[in-house]
């Protein structure tokens, strides 16, 4: 088999090569560059699943960053066990067709438990004492103390948050070529996310994230070329593009107002409770899950979306049919965003009855995606409650790091629904035109042509002889546009 390298390069589309990413063009204009269909919903969790399963979200069953568990009547978001992930994956087909073939996952979504041979994961440690301390999970285990001893503690406050930065990117290309030097796995699979931070800040603007692209190019520019070195056939990817906006749209506080969104009350503040809602959005940047509890009030619901300013489309069972999100974990309705509007999860009516966690970062605790945890708040002396924060931990004393605004206007990036047109969407980038004949492809193709640069077979139940590829998909120009309620 052919050592491969697959870079995720987040956030990156082919309107974005250029001159401010010379090493990225360079790489495309001697290799080939093909767009990658957008798929609904487009998010990180959902897409990678694709990619690696080569099926649909109705099939792999990770509809979104997160969802409702019915069962426990809770909403949680960044779960990280690969066992939710309800289909076979690159390295289960790989280790069948190939006992000795090696793969090694440096950061992709899903990580903790699977049957990859060389795993790293952030997993920070929670005290009893309330402290959140950086931290990575690793299989084998020792490869988590080889990596901080050598790299340092993996950078989770510049994974994500006020902070995020390119400093997590480079550590996890640093991990990554340690355990290719180490192991010269067959299959590699890298996560660069740091493009994603700029992007979402402050929308897809090429001056404002000049600087951004600048650090991304030379991370993933350094990494193409070790790779390269050593004999390793590299492809690029990205998971989506992303569009400006400038629209937050409040859907959980409009089916408060409607009485259909139910409230917890705990020390003065106002939490979601989901299980005793008729009805509730899960919102993921672009789209949003409505859970129906009361089916007797669908007809209601739906109304009540379809009539909302900033929803483009709602799909019920025949629309999550087309889309490919037919599956208990989704929604009875799945709302997607016009052009230049995002989801919000803020379910309160006066800002000083929000969760105390809604002033932080916590994206286990809020019952959604909140991408205003890049910012510090600008209405308040952040800077300076942080510092303060830090001091009193560095003591021992408990202390809440309340530094995040509640105003969503502040975002001018998101993504999640599908985009205009290829050219803002998701792309691949391979160093062997050879083994890339399509001019396009769907999300489910990637699986195959991760598997063909390896020199895997595709399994046969997922060849569509039409094609010759994976599953079937419509060619970006042939999906329908425009407002639509099905």
């Amino acid at each position: 088999m052919q050592r491969t390298a697959v870079i995720n390069v987040v956030g990156l589309s082919p309107e974005l090569l250029g001159p401010q990413l010379p090493r990225l063009t360079a790489f495309a204009t001697r290799g080939k560059m093909v767009p990658v269909q957008a798929m609904l919903p487009a998010v990180t969790c959902s897409v990678q699943a694709t990619y690696l399963t080569g099926k649909w979200p109705s099939e792999h069953g990770i509809v979104g960053n997160g969802w409702y568990f019915r069962d426990e009547c809770e909403i949680k978001f960044w779960r990280q066990s690969n066992r939710l992930i309800e289909a076979p994956k690159l390295w289960d087909v790989l280790h069948a067709q190939d006992p000795a073939a090696t793969v090694a996952n440096i950061c992709w979504w899903y990580n903790m438990y699977s049957d990859a041979d060389f795993t790293v994961t952030p997993r920070p440690m929670y005290p009893a004492d309330g402290r959140k301390l950086p931290d990575c999970y690793t299989q084998p285990s020792e490869l988590r103390d080889e990596l901080q001893a050598r790299f340092g503690t993996f950078p989770l406050f510049t994974y994500w948050g006020p902070n995020a930065g390119i400093t997590s990117s480079r550590w996890i290309a640093n991990a990554a070529r340690y355990v290719e030097e180490k192991h010269a796995p067959t299959l590699n699979l890298v996560y660069l996310p740091h493009l994603d931070y700029g992007l979402q800040k402050y929308g897809p603007d090429p001056g404002a994230v000049a600087a951004d692209l600048a650090a991304i190019d030379e991370v993933a520019g350094e990494l193409i070329d070790f790779y390269e070195r050593r004999g390793v056939t590299v492809l690029v990817v990205s998971e989506y593009g992303i569009e400006r906006v400038w629209r937050p749209v409040h859907l959980n506080r409009v089916l408060r107002e409607a009485g259909l969104l139910k409230v917890r009350e705990e020390l003065g503040r106002e939490l979601l409770d989901a299980g005793a809602s008729a009805a509730f959005a899960v919102a993921d940047h672009q789209i949003a899950h409505v859970y129906v509890q009361d089916r007797t009030r669908m007809d209601e619901v739906r109304a009540l979306l379809e009539t909302l300013p900033g929803v483009a489309e709602v799909l019920g069972e025949e629309g999550k049919r087309r889309q490919h999100l037919d599956h208990p974990r989704a929604g009875e309705f799945v709302v997607v965003a016009e052009p230049g509007a995002w989801f919000t999860y803020y379910h309160w009516l006066e800002d000083e009855r929000a969760p105390d966690f809604a002033r932080t970062v916590d994206i286990h605790r809020k019952p959604g995606y909140d991408p205003v945890e890049l910012f510090l708040d600008p209405h308040s002396p952040a800077k300076l409650k942080a510092a303060r924060a830090l001091i009193k931990k560095k003591l021992g004393f408990r202390s809440l790091l309340d530094v995040i605004g509640l105003d969503a206007k502040l975002v001018r990036g998101s993504h999640g629904r599908i985009p205009d047109g290829p050219h803002s969407g998701p792309l691949l980038i391979t160093s062997q035109p050879q083994l890339l004949a399509q001019d396009w492809l769907a999300p489910t193709d990637v699986f195959g042509v991760i598997l063909g640069h390896v020199g895997g077979k595709t399994p046969a139940a997922q060849i569509n002889p039409e094609r010759g590829t994976l599953s079937p998909a419509r060619a970006p120009e042939d999906r329908p546009k425009g407002r639509a309620h099905t």
